[in-house]
């Protein structure tokens, strides 16, 4: 076999990147050691893998065919130094998960993976949907935990459980004495809500698409959290998931208004890329989420774990 693993590893990091220098970095190595290993990958191949245009590489179709296969190679590769050194084969496990899920459920969940298997290195990035999705299709995370759509060809998607939107008040508000609002009425509000390209706003404005009057949308706010607190200050009107709110419900602190006309309900999905390989990291990973949410009707119901 001509070709290493380090040389595999260096491919990879270079094709996420898009430069030698940033993989370089990633890998500590020097950026004349990790051109030096591409060079010798394509020679020792005799073809190239990479488009060059300056400083930036790009794969040709050849190198887009290679990089699932040398991802999944070097997953297993990982998996067996792990059962080499005696440990269990939860090794590394990279989670992105969307702010809602990230927020309230999949802290809890990595905590309780982690308490399982001691020995597992998890990270979580918590981003909006349109950068998950970004995130997985490049292989640059294992698993993706969302609450917005994907119609990405390369991925993979599962449904998890499903989840609601609700608009919600201070409780000093008018629209909080009577628990709900007709579409003309909302439409006269101000309204603090969630950035383009968050699964939450994008339910939000599939919901409203019918409707032709224009909202006065006073805040766009990347945090479920800091949408709440601008509610509770009465700047405005919100809708974010239920699950984020089950506690302000439950403390009084905020108000849901309750809408019949808009279709608020949306689902929680699970996605990877359909080339990748599933480590034992990744399956019992998945297998905790779906036993947590068994049985379940809506996210807002889950139990959510308490770690020790």
């Amino acid at each position: 076999m001509r070709f290493t693993l380090r040389q595999l590893q260096v491919f990879v990091a270079v094709a996420q990147q898009e430069s030698v220098s940033r993989a370089a970095g990633l890998l500590a190595l020097s950026q004349s050691a990790a051109s030096t290993s591409i060079t010798e990958l394509e020679r020792q191949s005799s073809c190239q893998l990479f488009d060059r245009a300056g400083k930036r590489l790009s794969l040709n179709a050849l190198g887009k065919q290679l990089l699932p296969q040398a991802v999944a190679l070097l997953d297993q590769a990982k998996e067996i130094e792990d059962l080499l050194n005696g440990k269990s084969g939860f090794g590394s496990l990279a989670v992105g998960a969307t702010l809602t899920i990230g927020n309230y459920l999949a802290t809890l969940l990595i905590g309780s993976f982690m308490q399982l298997h001691p020995e597992s290195q998890v990270k979580l990035h918590v981003q909006n949907t349109a950068n998950i999705v970004q995130q997985v299709a490049h292989y640059e995370i294992d698993l993706g935990l969302i609450e917005g759509d994907c119609s990405h060809p390369d991925i993979e998607v599962q449904s998890w459980v499903e989840d609601e939107l609700v608009v919600f008040c201070a409780p000093q508000h008018q629209l909080a004495r009577r628990g709900h609002a007709s579409l003309e009425e909302l439409t006269r509000e101000a309204w603090i809500l969630r950035e383009q390209g968050s699964g939450t706003r994008l339910t939000f404005d599939q919901a409203m698409r019918h409707h032709r009057s224009a909202l006065n949308v006073r805040l766009e706010l990347e945090h479920t959290e800091a949408i709440k607190r601008a509610v509770e200050s009465g700047l405005g009107i919100g809708c974010i998931s239920r699950l984020a709110l089950r506690d302000a419900f439950r403390r009084g602190s905020l108000v849901a208004v309750e809408t019949p006309e808009l279709d608020l309900a949306r689902q929680f999905y699970f996605i990877w890329h359909k080339q990748k390989y599933q480590t034992s990291a990744m399956r019992e990973f998945l297998e905790l989420c779906r036993n947590l949410t068994a049985g379940v009707r809506r996210s807002d119901e889950i139990v959510l774990p308490t770690l020790s």
